[in-house]
């Protein structure tokens, strides 16, 4: 329990600091798989609307010889495809070594790595966000982790076990 506070206050600091960033990337564009955002701030807000968790994929997308298996296998199957669309919002978190990302992405992605003690890839986090409405800073509701798995079946499977412990 206070593992957990503790966390949520570091990463609200740190969310704070994301929000007062003069340009917040807002583009799917830059997201190497179709339909997923790249901006954390983007996500927060449809989070919000739709009351769905965030589902955020840290992923080496050039270089990741896993992180492509998860994707090739699961995350452009329509089977995923149909159960995100019900169930989370998508957040791609890239850490290419091959392609340039623009600033303030590779900012907000290096930065969550850190915050989420990412060690390998491809690690995937679910969590709630809420956002104080004077401070402006995030606070996050861990809900669990998973990585790769072969199939969209076994991927669904292990993410709404994880779901099954949501909050609301």
């Amino acid at each position: 329990m206070l593992r957990s506070l503790i966390f949520t206050l570091v990463l609200s600091s740190f969310l704070m600091s994301l929000s007062s960033c003069a340009q917040t990337p807002t583009s799917s564009a830059l997201a190497a798989n179709e339909g997923w955002l790249t901006s954390l701030e983007e996500a927060y807000k449809i989070s919000k609307k739709t009351g769905r968790p965030i589902l955020a994929n840290f992923t080496g997308s050039d270089w990741c010889g896993w992180c492509k298996r998860l994707t090739a296998n699961v995350f452009v199957t329509d089977e995923f495809k149909k159960w995100a669309n019900k169930n989370v919002i998508l957040l791609e978190l890239d850490y290419p070594r091959y392609k340039k990302l623009p600033d303030d992405l590779r900012q907000q992605n290096a930065s969550l790595q850190q915050q989420f003690q990412i060690q390998g890839f491809p690690t995937v986090w679910v969590f709630d966000l809420e956002k104080d409405k004077t401070t402006k800073q995030f606070q996050i509701a861990q809900i669990g982790r998973t990585g790769y798995k072969p199939t969209s079946a076994e991927f669904i499977t292990d993410v709404n076990n994880i779901l099954a412990n949501r909050k609301k």
